[in-house]
């Protein structure tokens, strides 16, 4: 029997469960848990973080359980047109079979229609697979950290023109 998969924005009642999949995610990649998504201040609280406009924050639920999520929202601390592509992270369970592409396709769209001109994204440089995702989405790898993420630890990052 195929899986039943829904992609949706976020609901308040999803900020424990997707908060919990992204530490999970990270530890599983031995990330820091400093100066990541993990010691994120808002991470315990997507649904208000993203409740603000020109953001977005989906969820991926397999079989009724969330299991991952990706969102858009306004790179802070620049006055330029950038939006960054925030908190992507699948549970092992929807890796590998096109949910990455899904996600970022939905998310790039909604950066768009939403008047965004550029997309940013930071991420570890051990996340190869990731990277490969953003490559083929036409990110491109730039020399420096725009915008202030708090996210220090995360060193490669990358650009997409809209």
């Amino acid at each position: 029997m195929n899986p039943i998969i829904e992609i949706c924005p976020i609901k308040k009642k999803d900020n424990k469960k997707i908060a919990a999949v992204i530490r999970a995610v990270l530890i599983e990649f031995n990330a820091p848990l400093e100066g990541t998504a993990y010691a994120d201040p808002h991470l315990d609280e997507l649904f208000e973080t993203y409740e603000r406009s020109r953001s977005i924050y989906y969820v991926i639920k397999k079989n009724g359980e969330l299991v991952g999520g990706a969102g858009i929202m306004q790179l802070e601390a620049t006055d330029k047109n950038i939006c960054e592509l925030q908190k992507m992270y699948f549970s092992p369970s929807v890796r590998g079979i096109g949910m990455g592409a899904k996600m970022m396709d939905l998310c790039l769209k909604f950066a768009k229609e939403t008047g965004f001109g550029q997309c940013y994204l930071e991420t570890l440089p051990y996340m190869k697979e990731a990277q490969l995702l953003y490559k083929k989405s036409g990110f491109n790898y730039i020399d420096n950290r725009i915008g202030k993420t708090g996210h220090y630890s995360c060193d490669v990052w990358m650009l997409k023109d809209l």
